[in-house]
């Protein structure tokens, strides 16, 4: 295993703070020369969505809306210096998606804002942020985006 991170992974759902924990993992993967891998998660019907209990997350319907999202962040992370960006989208929760790209790619960060983490909502039914750091097996960065 290396000192440096190889493959950074982000998620982005379109929203203000996620773009601003985009920049963050961007600037990480430009000083390290890594791979920036820039993922979205999005509903296959609305069936789907209404099945996540999440109430302060960005509910995005079809693949569509998660491809121009990813093409924001690909542009948030290019203007801040990152250089070799991937693009993934999984169908799913955020956190399904945000894991299934981190053990896809073998990814050694997962970088992700703290949306969520403070609400109760989120101390209730637990948080992107909180759900992901329990769960991932690489190192996980929680930027802070919103106060």
């Amino acid at each position: 295993m290396s000192d440096n991170y190889q493959k950074i992974v982000v998620g982005t759902d379109g929203s203000k703070s996620s773009l601003l924990a985009v920049e963050r993992a961007a600037r990480i993967a430009a000083a390290f020369d890594a791979t920036l891998i820039i993922g979205c998660a999005y509903y296959e019907d609305k069936d789907a969505a209404s099945k996540t209990l999440r109430q302060d997350s960005v509910t995005i319907l079809g693949d569509e809306t998660a491809q121009a999202n990813l093409a924001a962040g690909e542009e948030a992370a290019r203007a801040v210096g990152a250089t070799k960006i991937e693009k993934a989208i999984r169908p799913g929760t955020p956190v399904e998606a945000l894991m299934a790209i981190v053990n896809d790619n073998k990814a050694d960060l997962l970088v992700v804002g703290n949306r969520g983490i403070n609400s109760l909502t989120g101390r209730l039914l637990g948080s992107v942020p909180a759900d992901v750091a329990r769960q991932s097996d690489c190192d996980v960065m929680i930027v802070h985006t919103v106060a």
